[in-house]
């Protein structure tokens, strides 16, 4: 059986989630919700929804080195877009940022 984790793309990702929890309200909110997801990716790390390759902006792969994103839906339409890495061992979700519905459709072209 596989291991499972997750954990962030730098620093300036878990900076960025460790300030929504002294945030405004709607940033509490939504640290929770990503806090949430990280619980649930911790035991599922699939649960997200494969983002089709031809449609990943070709920043995430300059970026964060990737060339597999999924996205998980938060509550208040946001999105946490996330990748996957791991070998025989273990599978970790790295979460590489997060945006609302609009930024969401910007980024990806809907």
């Amino acid at each position: 059986m596989k291991t499972i984790g997750v954990g962030f793309a730098n620093q300036e990702v878990k900076k960025a989630f460790d300030a929504l929890k002294e945030g405004k309200f709607e940033d509490k909110h939504l640290y929770e919700f990503i806090l949430r997801a990280v619980d649930d990716l911790k035991k599922n790390p699939y649960i997200g929804i494969n983002i089709p390759k031809n449609l990943i902006p070709v920043e995430y792969a300059k970026k964060f080195g990737t060339n597999n994103l999924r996205k998980y839906n938060l509550p208040n339409a946001w999105r946490l877009i996330y990748t996957l890495k791991g070998n025989e061992i273990e599978i970790v979700s790295v979460i590489l940022e997060w945006m609302d519905h609009k930024e969401y459709e910007r980024h990806f072209k809907y």
